[in-house]
C-alpha cells in the first residue's frame, strides 16, 4: 500500500511541473491585484482550482460582491461534478467518506491522470492520496512563490504570464485526444461553448457545452459500433 502512495506521487510529477509556471503566474497576478501572500496561501489551500482562483482574484480586485464571487467560482468549478461522477464507478471499492476526500483533490489535471490510471487498473485510496497531496503541495508552493516575487515583474502580460492557464489546458486537451472521436468531441465542445457564450451570461456555456459534446461523443460511439465502423483509426 505504501508503494501505492509513491506511485501516486510519481504520477503527480508531470502535474507538479506544470503547476509551477501556472501557480507562479497566479501568484504574480494575484499579488498585483491586491491579495496578500496569506490570502494566496489560503485560497490555494481551500479553493484549489486554478481557473476559479484567477477569476476570483480578478473579481476581488474589481470590487465584486462576495455572493457574485462565490456563485461565479461555483459555476466555474461545476465541471468537477461531472469529473467526480465519471471517476466514481472506478472507486466502488473505496468507502464513501474517503471518496469525498478524494473528490476535493480533483482538478482538471489530477482527473486526467487519475481516470487514466483507474481505467487501466484498480487504484487504492493511497494512490489518490499520493497523486492529490503532491499536486496540491506543488500548487500551493508555486502560488506563494509567485506572490512573494510578484512585485518584481511589473508587466506580467508582456511575458505571456496571463496566458499560462490557457496554455496548460491546451496541453491537457492534446494529451487526452487519442482518436478521431476525441477530436470530434473536442471541436464540438469548443464550438458549442463559444456559441452558447454569446447568448448565455456567466459560465453556463462550459457546463452546457460539456454535456452536449459528451452526448454527441456517446451517440457517435454507439452509432459507429452499430454500423461496425470504428472511428479509432
Amino acid at each position: 500500500m505504501k508503494n501505492d502512495y509513491i506511485k501516486g506521487a510519481k504520477g503527480a510529477m508531470p502535474i507538479a511541473l506544470g503547476y509551477l509556471p501556472i501557480g507562479f503566474a497566479f501568484g504574480v497576478l494575484a499579488v498585483q491585484q491586491g491579495l496578500t501572500i496569506l490570502d494566496i496561501f489560503f485560497m490555494s489551500l481551500f479553493v484549489y482550482a486554478g481557473s476559479a482562483q484567477f477569476i476570483a482574484a480578478a473579481m476581488i480586485a474589481s470590487g465584486a460582491g462576495v455572493i457574485s464571487i462565490i456563485m461565479t467560482t461555483f459555476l466555474v468549478n461545476l465541471r468537477h461534478l461531472l469529473m467526480s461522477a465519471s471517476l466514481s464507478p472506478y472507486l466502488k471499492h473505496i468507502a464513501s467518506p474517503i471518496q469525498a476526500l478524494i473528490s476535493f483533490g480533483i482538478t482538471d489535471e489530477t482527473y486526467a491522470v487519475g481516470i487514466t490510471q483507474a481505467r487501466a487498473e484498480t487504484c487504492s485510496a493511497k494512490y489518490f492520496a499520493g497523486l492529490h497531496i503532491t499536486s496540491q503541495a506543488s500548487w500551493i508552493a508555486s502560488t506563494v512563490l509567485g506572490g512573494a516575487l510578484g512585485n518584481l515583474i511589473p508587466d506580467p502580460a508582456r511575458w505571456g504570464i496571463d496566458f499560462a492557464l490557457s496554455a496548460m489546458f491546451i496541453g491537457l486537451l492534446l494529451m487526452q485526444m487519442k482518436d478521431k472521436k476525441d477530436l470530434l468531441v473536442s471541436i464540438c465542445a469548443g464550438g458549442l461553448s463559444l456559441l452558447i457564450a454569446v447568448e448565455v451570461d456567466g459560465n453556463w456555456n462550459i457546463i452546457i457545452a460539456t454535456l452536449l459534446a459528451a452526448t454527441i461523443g456517446v451517440s457517435v460511439e454507439l452509432w459507429s459500433k452499430k454500423l461496425s465502423l470504428p472511428l479509432s483509426e
